[in-house]
């Protein structure tokens, strides 16, 4: 009596809701928890059939309930569904279902333990609702989207990445990228893919991919890792963007921009002849007149290597520079990475080409002893530029008495055209040139300087 009481208790005063069914669906027990789960008292319950709680569309639910507990089976695991609260409301409840055995084992009914499971099926169906957005964004995306396991073995891909390649997804094996990507270019890729995955750093390539009729277009790849809470790294997500339009308009421009420096040096070489024809009397104007065309020609060769985008300084001073190596006098080039606009290179290009020609003939690089240090500074915010060319060892420095183009290539030129600060300083021990651009100035390098 004891026990029985303990079990009534147990029963009664359990936290989750506990129905008893004999064998034909009519309810024995109803405690409490169910109660308050469906509305129901349990003198409204006892004896009756759940028929009435089953949704239209679960009504053969719990016939099929019972027919595997009379067959000796449990519905073991959570099983969600629905329920009819007293009030008219859909009730979301997981249960368990078993049965009930007598004496000898022979099963008189079914038992359920159920509880509101209405928290837990509105979680899932948040998480569904956004694997589904998710899963729709990653399918309409341009780029082919993929994920690799910890070791780069693909795992996933989007359906894009599918379409494109013509690959059903039980192909979509770890070695799927060996049938898609170029043969000429597979091992370079994979070898490249690797090294980052030991490293654990951020990957970026471009290799063509075979599309599903056969022709091969290039492709920008990229790949981020994704680490636990550990920091250990438990995937890769990357993409593939088409870039072979974009690639085929660079090829055009490049193209474009070397048939024009092409004509370009044509006409050079034309006003160079022209100027020998017209003072065939001042060989020395001629020499001058040829250095500031091959000066400009060097400037030319330089931006359209760089397709007109910013240029390095050193490798500004360096090209303009060079002829100089065989010059008695010693040169030194030395600054940090600056890379400048176009219009400031082609304005430094010239001013560097006018003092090396000039200390070439009369100045510190035209004696052994000589020396000419070249250097700048430039800040990260852009507010402050330098750039100095300082001359010691040389033959006594005597200032001109007249200005002449050169002095416009050294000092008007950066003024006017860069709205820098310019200084010549005719020293006796040497020329000092320098130029200053602060905040006021136009825009000499990028930012990435």
């Amino acid at each position: 009596m004891e026990h029985h009481n303990i079990y009534s208790a147990l029963v009664e005063y359990s936290d989750v809701a506990i129905v008893a069914k004999d064998a034909d669906g009519k309810v024995l027990v109803w405690n409490a928890a169910a109660e308050r789960l469906l509305g129901y008292s349990a003198q409204e319950m006892t004896g009756r059939s759940v028929h009435s709680l089953l949704p239209p569309d679960r009504l053969d639910e719990d016939e099929w309930i019972l027919a595997r507990i009379r067959r000796g089976e449990q519905v073991a695991a959570p099983f969600f569904t629905r329920r009819r609260h007293k009030s008219g409301q859909m009730v979301d409840i997981a249960m368990v279902a078993s049965p009930m055995r007598g004496e000898g084992g022979a099963i008189m009914g079914v038992s359920y333990i159920a509880r509101d499971a209405s928290a837990q099926v509105e979680q899932q169906r948040m998480l569904r609702e956004s694997e589904e957005r998710l899963q729709g964004l990653a399918d309409h995306m341009a780029q082919l989207a993929w994920i690799t396991r910890a070791d780069g073995a693909m795992e996933w891909c989007n359906a894009r990445w599918l379409e494109y390649t013509g690959l059903a997804a039980e192909r979509m094996a770890p070695a799927a990228w060996r049938e898609v990507v170029h043969p000429d270019q597979f091992d370079m890729v994979l070898q490249g893919f690797q090294q980052k995955v030991m490293e654990r750093q951020g990957w970026e390539d471009t290799f063509q991919i075979r599309r599903f009729d056969g022709e091969y277009r290039w492709f920008l790849s990229q790949a981020k890792p994704v680490e636990d809470e550990d920091g250990r790294v438990v995937r890769w997500i990357g993409t593939n963007t088409d870039i072979t339009e974009a690639r085929e308009r660079e090829q055009r421009i490049r193209l474009l921009l070397m048939e024009v420096n092409h004509r370009s040096k044509n006409m050079l070489a034309t006003v160079q002849g022209l100027a020998r024809r017209s003072a065939p009397g001042n060989p020395e104007f001629v020499a001058r007149f040829e250095e500031r065309v091959r000066s400009l020609s060097i400037n030319q060769n330089i931006l359209v290597r760089r397709e007109w985008r910013e240029v390095p300084l050193a490798e500004l001073a360096a090209g303009q520079l060079s002829f100089v190596e065989k010059a008695p006098g010693e040169l030194a080039i030395g600054g940090p990475s600056c890379p400048l606009f176009p219009q400031t290179a082609e304005t430094i290009g010239l001013a560097l080409h006018e003092l090396a020609t000039n200390s070439m003939r009369h100045g510190a690089l035209s004696v052994q002893g000589g020396q000419v240090e070249v250097g700048w500074t430039c800040a990260k915010d852009r507010r402050l530029f330098e750039m100095w060319w300082r001359e010691s060892g040389g033959p006594p420095v005597t200032p001109p008495t007249r200005k002449g183009f050169g002095t416009t290539l050294i000092r008007d030129a950066p003024r006017h055209n860069l709205c820098a600060s310019v200084t010549l300083d005719y020293r006796p021990e040497g020329l000092w040139w320098s130029l200053r651009a602060d905040e006021r100035s136009s825009p000499i390098y990028t930012l990435d300087g």
